[in-house]
């Protein structure tokens, strides 16, 4: 087993709320609530859940992408977030991230070129004659003609510009990428194109990734462990076989019940949640899945549980396991 590249411990993050006239803060949203995992090298950590589950803002904590409310996150054994201004700027290259909308991560009035090339210059990786090389090799990586680099980011079509995303986060050459939601806003054929864009670069420059997803099918085709994501919290995290073949959390065999199955004469109960995922202002006490859990008893509406080893690596959070 490869050593760990990313450690998380006990992460929490909440924005506080404010109201009133002196705008004095009044709650807070628990985005992430007291959350363990660890991404080893060279592997792909699928981070799985509902809109709203804190997938997102646990991307951007790991790069350091805004403050934590509590925990640790270490990369290659350095806490980032004991890391000056200048020291993380130094280790900045390593760490990159490929967002959701690829659009608006580009700036409309400098071309694809500059894009991608403002960052070597800026980290002193190459000088500005040698950037345009640099950038050249990385589109043709990407899968981009020489000639789109004096276009501009409306000139290309979504499938294009989340290439031009890539190849700017590999562009400085890193060892570890956050993709949140890359090909969500993609055609289904454009998806493929870019997920085995994904796995031939990890291939051939040893990446290791966080891919954010609320689709499981791409998920199950991409990662090799998987983490389960509710209301802030972790309930399940397995390797990608296991998980799909012995889903241990209600939650987690709700949400494999409604992947689509290929094969017409494989039928699979469909598990409707009841109700609405809770507020995460006001999250449930115990278990936060119990006032949607067909499995509830009395023990989940008053102890929380905690995430532990059933057998194999495969932990999960549940009194039922």
């Amino acid at each position: 087993m490869s050593e760990a590249l990313i450690q998380v411990k006990q992460l929490v993050k909440y924005f506080p709320v404010n109201n009133g006239l002196f705008g004095k803060a009044s709650g807070q949203v628990q985005a992430v609530d007291s959350v363990d995992l660890t991404i080893r090298k060279g592997e792909t950590f699928g981070l799985v859940g509902e809109s709203g589950s804190g997938k997102s803002t646990i991307g951007r904590m790991l790069l350091r992408l805004g403050e934590k409310t509590g925990g640790e996150v270490r990369y290659n054994g350095i806490d980032l977030y004991a890391l000056s201004r200048e020291e993380l700027r130094l280790l900045r290259p390593e760490i990159q991230m490929v967002f959701q909308d690829p659009y608006s991560s580009l700036n409309p009035r400098i071309r694809v070129g500059e894009a991608i090339g403002e960052a070597l210059v800026e980290h002193g990786i190459s000088n500005k004659k040698e950037v345009r090389e640099r950038v050249l090799e990385v589109m043709n990586l990407c899968g981009l003609a020489s000639h789109h680099i004096d276009r501009f980011p409306h000139e290309f079509s979504g499938g294009q510009r989340q290439r031009i995303g890539i190849a700017r986060a590999i562009a400085l050459n890193p060892s570890f990428i956050v993709a949140d939601e890359p090909v969500s806003a993609l055609d289904v054929s454009i998806q493929a194109q870019i997920i085995n864009l994904l796995n031939d670069l990890q291939e051939t420059r040893n990446l290791t990734y966080l891919f954010i997803s609320h689709d499981l099918s791409v998920v199950e085709h991409l990662c090799s462990t998987i983490g389960v994501l509710y209301l802030g919290s972790l309930v399940e995290v397995s390797g990608r076989d296991d998980l799909f073949c012995n889903p241990l959390h209600p939650y987690t065999r709700a949400l494999l019940s409604a992947v689509p199955i290929a094969d017409p004469t494989v039928k699979r109960e469909k598990i409707i949640l009841k109700g609405d995922i809770p507020s995460p202002l006001n999250p449930p006490s115990g278990c936060k899945f119990h006032t949607r859990c067909p499995l509830a008893q009395e023990v989940c509406q008053v102890e929380r549980p905690v995430l532990r080893d059933v057998g194999s690596g495969h932990l999960v959070a549940c009194h039922l396991v």
